[in-house]
Parts: C-alpha cells; structure tokens; sequence
C-alpha cells in the first residue's frame, strides 16, 4: 500500500481550497471602454437624481503637458472611465488614476482594495480579459492597461513599457509590453483594447496597429521583461503623413468590432478596417483630421465616427459610415459642428458618439449623441436623414446628407462621451453633469445637473449609480438618496 503524508493532503486541499476563494463566481459587466466590442453599451439602470452617495479621492500625479514639465494631474481623466465587474456577489469598479495607480474598488463603498503603481499617468480606460485555460488562479481574469510612457522615460528610451497585464484578482503584474519608438511623438497608451477569444487588437500611440496575446503563458522573457507574444504590428499611418500632421500621428481610440472586422480611428486621420480572417487591413476611409474618438457600431452596422477640426479646411463633427460599402461610397451622413476654439482644441468632436440602440430595439428611437467644442449637445435620430439638407464635409468640397436633429442645448464644452440608458442621458462636461429623462418620441427633460466639477471621463453606471471619475482628484458616485 502506497502512503501519503498527511501533510501532503492538507496542503494538496489547502491549495485547491485557495483556487477556489480566488476563483470566486466573477460577472464582467463592464469589460472594456464603452461595454463591449462595438462600444455602445454603458451600463443597466441609471439614477434619478445625482446626490452624492460617496466619493473617494484618486490622487494626483506630476507628467509633462502642454509645455509645463511638473503639471499636476489629479483624479482622472479621459478617457478614464470604470470598468464594472461583480465577484462573489459583490460589485467592484477597475479605476485608472492620475496618481500612476490602477485600482480596485468597491463599488457599494469606495473602498480601494488594492492599487498597480505605473510609471506614469493612466488616462485610459482597461480591458478585462476572461483566460478559459488559465495556469493559477491570477491568470483567470487579467486587466489590459496603458498608461503614459514614464516621467522620466525621454521618448527615444530603449524601453518604454506603457501597456501592462494585471490580475484583476489581487493587482499583480502578468507581463508588459515594450511600447516601441516611430515616428510617432507619443509611447503613451490610450486605447482600450478589444480582445475576440484569445487574441487582442490594440493601436497604440506610436502608431503601430498591434496583434498580440494577452495569456500569460504565452510570454517571454525579453528586454528584461516578461512580454506578450506579438504577432503582428501595422502601421497606421504613411510616412508622407508628416508632411501635414507633423509627428501628430498616434492613434489613441478603441478599436471596435464589426462583421470580421475591427475598425481604429487614427491620428493620420483615417479609419482603418482590419479584416482578421486575412490578417490585413482591408478598408480605409481617410479624413484628415486628428481622430481621437472611438467608432462606435449602430445597430444597422455601421460607423459612428468623431471628427477633430485640426488639420482639415472644414468643420469637425460626426460621421455616419457603411463599412460594407467601398470607402468611396461608404458615407450615411456627416454632422458638422461649428468651429469654436477651446483650450488647445480648434473645435469638432473629441470624444466618442453615444447610441441607445442597446436599450431599443425598435425603430422608433435610434438615437445618437454627442457634446462638441462649441458647447453644445446634439442629438439625432441617426437612421433618419434631413430631407433636402446637404452640408459640407470636413474637406470643405465634398457634400452629405445630414441627420434629422431630434434634440439641442447649449450645455457647456467637453471632451468627454455622454452615455445612454433605456430612458435616461447623462451628459459629462468640463463644468459638471447632466442627467436628462427621454420618451420614446424624443422628448428630452432635465432632471437633475452637478455644477462645479470638471469632468473629461466617460461616466458608467450600474444598478441605479453613477460613477464617474473628476480632475477635482475623486471617483464619484452619484444616486438617490434613500
């Protein structure tokens, strides 16, 4: 007979046992930046009014910008926005954050559970990607985060490792990968990658379109680094693009999937379809502005896409386009914002465009919104087109139907995204929050509004909470007060 030790046994079982705490019952809600693969998914149940239920304080961090090499960021920014996951239960928030740290939080309290340091600012929002096959426990659930290339990383250091794998479960590093240099100005990471079963889609600020593994165990050693297996990187851009948009050509959006393709916006002012079953771009309608919003996927399958005014002749806005048809033909509509300089922004639309087509699925209400430099709000029914109404596209040339508008108000300049529920718009701006209640025959009625805070995070909500983060150096949550 063969004998075990009993200590054996016991640590045998207290390891399974340990597997199984960690590998508690996990419900990812909100995953990624704007809730799913085609970014137009914000959360259940808004409030209905915005008392402040708590608040917890983020922190602050020093990164060169704008020309002041010891700025002071605090809280967060854009894009910035939480990420909703349930475990055992209980509701937590995956918060980036101007201190360097990403976060874990509890949602019902604000607690932090546990915080990553990076080298740098986090402006961007994570990716929470589920392992089917995964080696321990930390591995089940990983956190694909960016962040800015260092403090004190010059943009020709040999390393620059400003995206990271993190376990969701207790906030260790898994790898991180070398943001590598171009002619790009940038190493930061914005963008929050898409991932469709084992394999993530991300542009990066240098440019590079990249292809690569999230699993752990598909790392190497490399540079003294455990990095990912990359198994293709395309430039976004042309190297004539300098000629006009200088070294402006990095690419801070989140790629969104669509009909075997995912679709980035770029700084070389084009979109780019990457057909994955070919392994190569495919489809490229160019522009010509800075893009920094995402595309974002309507339920008649096409592109929402924002437009920036730097380096074109017309005015930015928002496009409508059919990706199943040539880029040459491929444009539903365009909305042109008017050109209104704000800070350091010329005018357009920065941030990305808000959809309700999750909560309807009638073709009553197909709504789209958006908030421009100019300071306003505009909401259009993006299926229907003005009638009659032509207006100039961003080459100040080319003419496009217009959506039929189904809602304005002057509410203050952002760069942030307003989010949708079944019946309820909120709207972030640089001077506070909107909370609006709609009818299905586009009736629009405040119903409560924040004054004072500087918001350029996109807001998600959960259960009849707000949580939205603010460069007054707190995480919010905002409801009703029982």
């Amino acid at each position: 007979m063969k004998f075990i030790s009993l200590t054996v046994v016991i640590y045998t079982m207290s390891v399974a046992f340990s597997f199984a705490q960690k590998a508690n019952p996990v419900k990812i809600h909100i995953g990624t930046y704007l809730g799913n693969e085609e970014r137009n998914y914000y959360g259940n149940e808004a409030p209905s009014k915005l008392d402040t239920l708590w608040r917890t304080y983020l922190g602050e961090g020093v990164s060169p910008a704008y020309g002041n090499p010891q700025k002071v960021w605090k809280g967060a920014g854009w894009t910035g926005q939480p990420l909703v996951v349930e475990e055992n239960g209980e509701i937590f928030l995956i918060q980036g954050a101007f201190d360097y740290n990403l976060k874990k939080i509890k949602a019902e309290t604000g607690e932090i559970v546990w915080e990553y340091r990076f080298d740098d600012i986090i402006k961007g929002t994570g990716t929470i990607w589920e392992n089917a096959q995964p080696e321990s426990p930390e591995n089940k659930y990983i956190i694909i985060q960016g962040s800015r290339r260092g403090v004190k990383k010059p943009i020709n250091a040999k390393y620059c490792p400003s995206l990271r794998g993190i376990s969701f479960y207790d906030g260790s590093e898994l790898w991180r990968m070398n943001v590598k240099r171009t002619i790009s100005y940038s190493r930061d990471v914005d963008g929050s990658a898409l991932v469709i079963d084992d394999t993530a889609y991300l542009a990066l600020e240098n440019g590079l379109f990249t292809v690569f593994s999230p699993d752990p165990e598909n790392t190497e050693m490399r540079n003294g680094m455990m990095q990912p297996k990359i198994y293709k990187e395309i430039p976004f851009f042309l190297p004539e693009d300098t000629l006009r948009h200088g070294r402006n050509i990095e690419s801070e959006s989140s790629p969104c999937f669509l009909d075997g393709r995912v679709y980035t916006t770029s700084g070389s002012g084009r979109v780019y379809g990457y057909n994955i079953s070919k392994g190569l771009v495919d489809w490229v309608f160019g522009i010509g502005a800075d893009l920094n919003g995402s595309p974002v996927v309507t339920s008649d399958s096409c592109l929402l896409i924002p437009v920036e005014k730097q380096y074109i002749e017309g005015r930015g806005g928002v496009f409508k386009l059919d990706p199943s048809k040539d880029p040459d033909n491929c444009v539903v509509w365009y909305y042109p914002v008017e050109d209104t300089a704000w800070f350091h922004w010329e005018g357009g639309v920065i941030g990305s465009v808000a959809v309700n087509d999750r909560y309807h699925t009638g073709s009553e209400s197909n709504l789209a919104a958006f908030v421009g430099v100019d300071g306003s709000l505009v909401v259009v029914d993006h299926k229907s087109t003005d009638t009659g109404k032509l207006v100039l596209g961003p080459d100040n040339k080319q003419e496009y139907s217009s959506p039929r508008v189904v809602f304005t108000e002057e509410t203050g300049g952002t760069i942030s995204t307003p989010i949708f529920t079944d019946d309820r718009l909120i709207v972030p701006l640089d001077s506070g929050l909107y909370l609006y209640e709609y009818t299905s025959d586009h009736k629009f009625r405040l119903l409560d509004k924040i004054d004072g805070i500087q918001i350029d995070a996109t807001p998600v909500v959960w259960n009849g909470k707000l949580y939205v983060a603010s460069l007054d150096g707190y995480l919010y949550c905002f409801g009703e007060k029982r």
